[in-house]
């Protein structure tokens, strides 16, 4: 890369007994750039992101966000430090309007989660609905999450995350269990948003049109190691990665961008 990434993952290398999960793997995100981190079951992708994001602690290796060295801090550290995440299955509180969900994360961020109960649905009001307008969710605003669709709630959950302004945001699974035209409308939209606020992606995906559709650059972990790191274009014309991963047509297929 021709810049210092924002995030710089450096020969991070997990066991478990004697699985060796991930083996010396390195790449870097830019700030407003989408990284989609891919392979097949069992390649350490999972691993490797919950490294990141301090869910499991590496063997060795560095995680460096702005040169910093985040490896081996617990999740809420790394939260602190400028990452936020989105998981899986969407985290929100169903009960909770839409508004009051973001007006939650924004208490959290202000460390305020347990004081000022009475106050709550006054705090941040409008720093709140300016997060849901990003995310293009103003108008339900006052709809419980209970009552969404749920592409609509995974946009609820990407104002939760951006509610402390996070340097790098860490996606797990972002469109999982949604139709087509909305993984693509959500990945368009967090794509919009990390260009515009200078923030860097990190995000696993199975879905290879959002992968090829999306994402800027693409890393491909086969066997706990890095086997190959490119444009989407690059991915698709590797023939390691067809071979060992994705099969021929779908890599060559044509993916809108």
């Amino acid at each position: 890369m021709t810049q210092e990434a924002l995030l710089q993952v450096e020969q991070l290398s997990k066991s478990f007994g004697g699985v060796k999960a991930v083996q010396g793997v390195s790449f870097g995100v830019q700030a407003g750039e989408l990284l989609a981190l891919i392979g097949p079951n069992g390649a350490g992708k999972t691993t490797t992101f919950n490294m990141v994001g301090g869910q499991l602690r590496p063997d060795s290796g560095r995680v460096l966000l702005g040169g910093e060295d985040l490896a081996g801090l617990p999740p809420r550290a790394i939260w602190r430090k400028g990452v936020g995440r989105t998981f899986q299955i969407a985290q929100t509180f169903a009960s909770f309007t839409v508004l009051q969900n973001v007006q939650m994360a924004l208490l959290s961020a202000d460390r305020r989660i347990w004081q000022f109960w009475p106050r709550a649905a006054a705090h941040r009001r409008a720093e709140a609905l300016a997060l849901l307008a990003s995310v293009e969710m103003q108008a339900q605003a006052d709809r419980a999450c209970s009552e969404l669709a749920y592409g609509d709630v995974k946009r609820v959950e990407l104002a939760m995350a951006l509610a402390h302004a996070p340097r790098l945001l860490l996606m797990d699974e972002p469109t999982a269990g949604m139709a087509p035209a909305e993984r693509v409308a959500l990945m368009q939209l967090t794509r919009s948003i990390a260009r515009e606020r200078g923030m860097g992606v990190l995000f696993t995906e199975h879905s290879m049109d959002v992968v090829f559709g999306q994402a800027d650059r693409v890393a491909v972990l086969v066997r706990g190691k890095l086997l190959a790191e490119g444009s989407p274009q690059q991915i698709r014309d590797d023939e390691r990665v067809q071979q060992a991963y994705l099969g021929t047509g779908l890599v060559l297929e044509k993916h809108p961008s």
